[in-house]
């Protein structure tokens, strides 16, 4: 095994396409260690680099951001640590931040691969991939090592005894991806997705959006400065685990409230090979716009349909943000090409590692001779801004900051509650000589049935009201229990109108709404009649209209079975 010193002015050549294996962030745990007197070992894990502590104390001394041992140990001091995901290693930074005269003088590093527990400490397996190499104080210490082959745990030897604030593994993930077709997280870390390129990171580092979970804080998503130039934009490039078929996309603002990004937009593109994006001139290639410039909005999780995929495979995601902003997650669910790349390990180690899978599918399904081709779309989680073509969604926010820009939002009731103002204003564009007139009906509603074998229903027909908007707010169970759970739901089914005035099934998109939302859709855009999920719902209709049954309030077409909903 050779190894390297390498200067930190090269990090970014050298590590920059790599991941960090043992960061807490992606599941990085200490296993077990030899002492930790002074300053536990958990503390080599964390991703925020070590703070000075100088002139703080504890019992047993002064404190440190990092793990420090006894003094005089006669041989070495050790620590296991099972990294977040299995890889294959590349090199390490070995931080003595703030120790200065108790600093590691030496330390030394060993791997396995195993999955019967957790390694001791004398385990005949552990080989070294880094001999005992010197260290000095308060310095980071770089070093490159020939690749190895897969492992989940590295033990880090110091010599004899003292401190070092942070350890860090780099290397490249060993992916795991369903063994089945289904659709997952191409972008994931644990997928081997990558990020590969990133405008700015000033606040967040740009690799954070391919981690597990939703995160804890704004620190640890994607941030970037505050532009005052007009038209700017920032993007991230993301090299998927394996080339795929792309379907729907997840970007999740959680925590960024008064600094999301106005909008985003989403562009595609495959590559045989990795691409320096330091020198790539971008006219040089051929990006596939996914997702057309669409608002954001604060501290929520946007799902977006996917468009211009079918039949294509890309290995490249370009996520780009106006003007600027921060970003917690993206989530790229697609299916990897069979064509291009084999299967990895089971769906079950996908679902361990937090790889978040779905079953829909945009791809047209299997077609009898002579038949209209049939798509199946995704059901989607409604929020405001996908809506908003649309509609509106009518819904409180239990945090404020949480609510679409620009939300009027007052205490009412003695301060018992609060007011969110017009989320949805009454709109009426008939002739005076129909005497059409504003009015609350209720829809009572019967859960959907039909639902295939494979979770799918068939679209049947859509309508329109050509000269009113039509709200829509939940009850309650139609059996009168009451109010409905949280688990009921309904679908919102909405298409942009083609130019033979019908309906342009391209363009159909599918949500589910929970009971806590209502939903406005404006004035002439088709939508599916009320469809409930779980149990019979009671729906509340704000609208006008004339109610003579001429035709001229509701207008209806049958799709004849061409598109599908991915409803289970």
């Amino acid at each position: 095994m050779t190894f390297e010193t390498i200067p930190l002015d090269q990090f970014v050549d050298i590590f920059s396409t790599t991941t960090e294996l043992s960061s807490v962030a992606i599941g990085g745990r200490i296993v077990a260690v030899s002492d930790e007197f002074f300053a536990e070992a958990f503390h080599l894990l964390l991703v925020e680099p070590a703070l000075s502590l100088k002139g703080q104390f504890g019992p047993n001394g002064a404190l440190y951001s990092g793990w420090e041992t006894r003094r005089h140990n006669p041989t070495y001091d050790w620590c296991i640590i099972q990294l977040g995901t299995p890889g294959t290693i590349v090199g390490f930074d070995v931080d003595t931040a703030n120790f200065n005269g108790n600093e590691a003088p030496a330390v030394s590093i060993e791997a396995l691969y195993t999955t019967d527990g957790d390694p001791k400490k004398d385990d005949n397996r552990w080989q070294e991939i880094m001999p005992r190499t010197s260290l000095g104080p308060n310095s980071r210490h770089l070093f490159s090592i020939s690749p190895t082959e897969s492992v989940n745990f590295v033990k880090l030897n110091m010599y004899p005894d003292g401190g070092i604030a942070r350890f860090r593994v780099y290397g490249h993930v060993t992916p795991v991806h369903p063994s089945d077709l289904r659709s997952f997280d191409l972008a994931h870390v644990f997928a081997g997705g990558r990020v590969d390129f990133v405008s700015d990171q000033h606040f967040g580092v740009g690799s954070n959006l391919i981690l597990p979970g939703r995160g804890e804080n704004m620190g640890d998503g994607w941030e970037t400065k505050r532009s005052r130039l007009k038209d700017h934009k920032d993007w991230v490039i993301i090299k998927l685990g394996a080339p795929g078929n792309l379907e729907q996309v997840e970007i999740d603002t959680a925590h960024f409230k008064g600094n999301f990004p106005e909008s985003c937009e989403l562009h595609a593109l495959f590559s045989d090979h990795d691409i320096n994006w330091k020198t790539q001139r971008d006219d040089d290639l051929e990006w596939t716009l996914i997702l057309p410039r669409t608002k954001l909005g604060p501290h929520r999780q946007h799902y977006f349909q996917l468009e211009n995929v079918e039949g294509n495979t890309f290995t490249h995601v370009r996520v780009m943000i106006y003007p600027d902003g921060g970003i917690k997650r993206v989530r790229i669910i697609g299916r990897t090409d069979m064509s291009t790349t084999a299967a990895g390990s089971s769906p079950t180690a996908a679902e361990i590692m937090d790889i978040p899978s779905r079953s829909n599918s945009m791809t047209p399904a299997p077609q009898q001779a002579g038949s209209l081709p049939v798509t199946t779309i995704p059901v989607l989680p409604l929020t405001p801004e996908v809506f908003a073509p649309f509609g509106q969604v009518i819904q409180a926010y239990g945090d404020h900051a949480a609510a679409p820009k620009g939300t009027r939002i007052t205490p009412a009731n003695g301060g018992t509650a609060s007011k969110f103002h017009k989320l949805s204003l009454l709109a009426s564009s008939y002739p005076s000589d129909m005497h059409a007139t504003a009015g609350i009906s209720v829809y009572r509603c019967q859960p959907l049935a039909g639902i295939a074998a494979d979770g799918t229903v068939e679209l049947t027909a859509l309508e329109r009201h050509p000269f009113t908007n039509q709200a829509f707010i939940p009850m309650g169970h139609g059996s009168g229990e009451g109010l409905s759970e949280t688990a009921d739901k309904y679908l919102v089914v909405v298409a942009k109108n083609g130019g033979d005035d019908r309906p342009d099934l391209g363009t159909v998109r599918a949500f589910v709404a929970s009971t806590a939302q209502g939903v406005t859709y404006n004035t002439a855009v088709w939508h599916q009649p009320m469809t409930v999920l779980g149990k019979s719902l009671d729906l509340a209709c704000v609208e006008t209209q004339i109610g003579d049954g001429s035709g001229l309030d509701c207008e209806i077409v049958d799709v004849e079975g061409r598109v599908r909903l991915q409803v289970a």
